[in-house]
């Protein structure tokens, strides 16, 4: 047994920040159900593809089942309105107002549901005087003073990280106040009245600060003293000492025996810009990286090898902890993907099944006969006569979604000349699940 077996998640957001909350919610045992456009998540162009699934879309989907509605008919629109109501938790994270003006906001999905958790993710709040700006993660990084701190203290010019903090920090908001709202539905709850609903508002920029632990400086208006990590040459490869400067220079001057080189009547910045030398050729001396980690042990100093990609599977820590686990591709072979069940804490066993481009947690949905079935189960009376159609229908949406990645990686015109011209055509107005 899971902790949320049994809770029901419709997932309609997309790229990272929803993903992510929806992918944790499943591994924590929700049933999630995503909703993709016909021509797929973005993600599905990002990545190693192995078995037909990019690596990016992979590890933020993993576990789920994958649907794909056209919501710009009103059919489809209709279909995802009866799959909220029969839903505990509604991912979003459209630009605000869109949800609106498809017909599946919080008025209209609550008022079906009125104890409905909908969680949605935006860059700059549901409301406000930048509700209609376009916002991904490095625009937050910017607007949070992430990526100009970062330049002023490293000396070089500005640019974005290489992790996506602004989706991440959201996504993990998300989940506390999903979890939260659910407890509080509980909670309120009677015998003859569900319980209360709740519709949550996300702004990545105020994740952003409210995780930033420089954010105090912000609001004391204090100059800003830069903690953390001191990057240094050493031998097999750069090693990072974390501590204050003050800190380090005590240790390895006072227990270390390294000799203070700073001239008679130097000023604050040459004291600083001399020790720091003086650090660094120490640390490079070493004859040997285990004599230097051996000796920072002794001085009580936190260090790190610096690892790139390729060699963080070395890591003791992640074999350890199986950071990395196998699973099911689905399509005969296997697939790693990082688990995200230790960090949240569930306490049991994570159950991937991969199968086609679908992902699917603890069931396979190989024919679309299963995938009407899973509908049912949500509520969803489908028209059994037209099941045949509905196979059909889907492959085409699948085909159409590959040869829009296809397109993207050769160009149009050769992705035309792989596949009938007279299929995008018919798949421009498909209603993908169709419905009595």
């Amino acid at each position: 047994m899971r902790p949320l077996d049994g809770l029901r998640v419709l997932d309609l957001s997309r790229v990272v920040s929803g993903p992510f909350a929806g992918r944790m919610l499943s591994d924590l045992g929700a049933d999630v159900v995503k909703v993709e456009p016909p021509e797929g998540d973005v993600t599905r162009n990002w990545g190693a593809v192995v078995d037909g699934l990019p690596g990016f879309y992979f590890q933020q989907n993993a576990g789920k089942r994958a649907l794909c509605i056209d919501l710009k008919t009103d059919d489809g629109v209709d279909l995802v309105r009866r799959l909220a109501s029969e839903a505990d938790v509604v991912i979003e994270n459209f630009r605000p107002g869109v949800a609106d003006r498809l017909g599946i906001g919080w008025d209209d999905l609550s008022a079906r549901r009125p104890d409905l958790v909908m969680l949605s993710i935006s860059g700059f709040g549901q409301d406000g005087p930048e509700v209609d700006r376009r916002a991904y993660a490095p625009v937050i990084h910017a607007e949070a003073g992430f990526i100009g701190r970062q330049a002023r203290f490293d000396d070089r010019s500005a640019s974005d990280p290489m992790f996506s903090f602004a989706d991440t920090h959201a996504s993990l908001h998300g989940l506390v106040a999903v979890l939260s709202a659910l407890r509080m539905r509980d909670a309120t709850a009677t015998a003859d009245t569900p319980g209360q609903g709740q519709h949550i508002d996300i702004a990545m920029l105020h994740a952003m600060l409210a995780t930033d632990d420089y954010s105090h400086h912000t609001a004391d208006a204090s100059p800003v003293v830069r903690l953390g990590g001191h990057v240094m040459d050493a031998p097999d490869g750069p090693v990072l000492l974390s501590g204050e400067a003050r800190y380090l220079w005590h240790q390895i001057s006072r227990l270390g025996g390294v000799e203070d080189p700073t001239p008679p009547g130097s000023d604050l910045a040459a004291k600083i810009a001399h020790r720091d030398t003086a650090m660094r050729a120490w640390v490079a001396g070493f004859d040997s990286r285990a004599a230097l980690c051996a000796e920072l042990d002794r001085l009580e100093i936190a260090w790190a090898d610096v690892r790139d990609g390729a060699t963080i599977h070395d890591s003791p820590t992640v074999a350890h902890r199986g950071v990395f686990t196998t699973v099911d591709s689905g399509a005969g072979g296997e697939r790693r993907v990082v688990d995200s069940r230790d960090p949240i804490g569930t306490g049991v066993e994570l159950e991937i099944v991969v199968d086609g481009h679908r992902v699917i947690h603890t069931e396979r949905i190989g024919h679309v006969p299963d995938l009407l079935a899973c509908l049912e189960r949500l509520g969803e009376r489908v028209d059994a006569a037209d099941r045949d159609g509905a196979l059909g229908r889907l492959e085409e949406t699948r085909q159409h979604a590959e040869r829009r990645a296809l397109a993207r990686a050769v160009g149009p015109e050769k992705a035309t000349d792989l596949a009938p011209r007279d299929l995008e055509r018919e798949v421009a107005d498909r209603l993908v699940i169709p419905v009595s």
